[in-house]
């Protein structure tokens, strides 16, 4: 059985638990506890602060996790990154008063910056001895009550700076999302390998759609170049008439757009429908 953390609140922790109950695992964070087992597949998962977790799994103590990339960048974990997630994206960005003279990021290294990334601050600049005020949350007060000149702080829509009289200043110093983390020695455990081709299967899944359609001999090629699938699209011949049964996976992006182009040429009877999981 191996042990796998989760974020315990914040903006990955319902993300992450819609993903892994589409997945098949019984992952629901118990009232009074912090850990779950889920006997069926052999997972003990633990509910932990996301930033904590980078910790966890880099020392081997846990073998894998669900966190943010700025958690791992911040911890200088050891930990690696097995498979990119398509939420919890952020911008760990400076910001300043209104008011204020600064006009670029590199006018900041020299002044009084409240944080709670020191870390990935310090390697921004490239200096150790930075006047980095840290903190544990609520950043964005510091100016204001006269701890820090400025701030670095993860935005998501920037209302909470503007509501605390602040402005962003350049670009990101970082950005982030949600990451599969494993310890280095832990990849090749059969149960982490199933959790990551479940979730592999499972984001194929929200990014592609099935669609299928009749069409004659006549436009079958014209029809499968707009449907050319992963590797090529299934055909099958019709009983009875000179038609074709084709079926092929589509982005999602695309799919009612390809569907308009097949119907114009002449396909029908089209249907396309959600893929709930897959295995390229």
């Amino acid at each position: 059985m191996i042990k796998v953390a989760l974020p315990n609140k914040g903006m990955l922790f319902e993300p992450t638990q819609e993903l892994l109950k589409a997945c098949g695992y019984s992952a629901a964070k118990p009232y009074k506890t912090l850990t779950s087992v889920d006997t069926k597949n052999g997972i003990e998962f633990f509910f932990l602060r996301p930033s904590d977790i980078p910790m966890y799994v880099g020392r081997g103590i846990i073998d894998a996790g669900i966190t943010g990339i700025d958690f791992n960048a911040e911890a200088c974990s050891p930990a690696v990154k097995v498979l990119d997630l398509p939420y919890g994206a952020s911008r760990l960005c400076a910001a300043v008063p209104n008011d204020s003279k600064y006009a670029s990021l590199d006018e900041l290294k020299n002044i009084r910056i409240a944080t709670s990334f020191p870390g990935i601050v310090s390697k921004f600049y490239k200096k150790n001895d930075m006047q980095l005020v840290v903190l544990e949350g609520a950043v964005e007060i510091s100016v204001s009550l006269g701890v820090s000149d400025a701030i670095v702080d993860v935005v998501e829509t920037g209302t909470t700076l503007k509501q605390a009289g602040l402005r962003i200043l350049g670009e990101p110093l970082f950005r982030s999302n949600a990451a599969l983390f494993c310890h280095p020695d832990k990849q090749d455990l059969a149960e982490v390998h199933t959790l990551i081709r479940r979730i592999e299967g499972k984001l194929v899944a929200q990014a592609y759609m099935m669609i299928e359609y009749d069409v004659s001999a006549e436009i079958l090629s014209k029809a499968c170049e707009l449907t050319p699938g992963l590797d090529a699209p299934t055909v099958s011949k019709l009983h009875g008439k000179d038609w074709y049964a084709v079926k092929a996976m589509v982005k999602q992006g695309d799919a009612n757009q390809i569907m308009d182009r097949l119907w114009d040429i002449g396909c029908r009877s089209i249907l396309l429908y959600a893929i709930k999981s897959a295995r390229i």
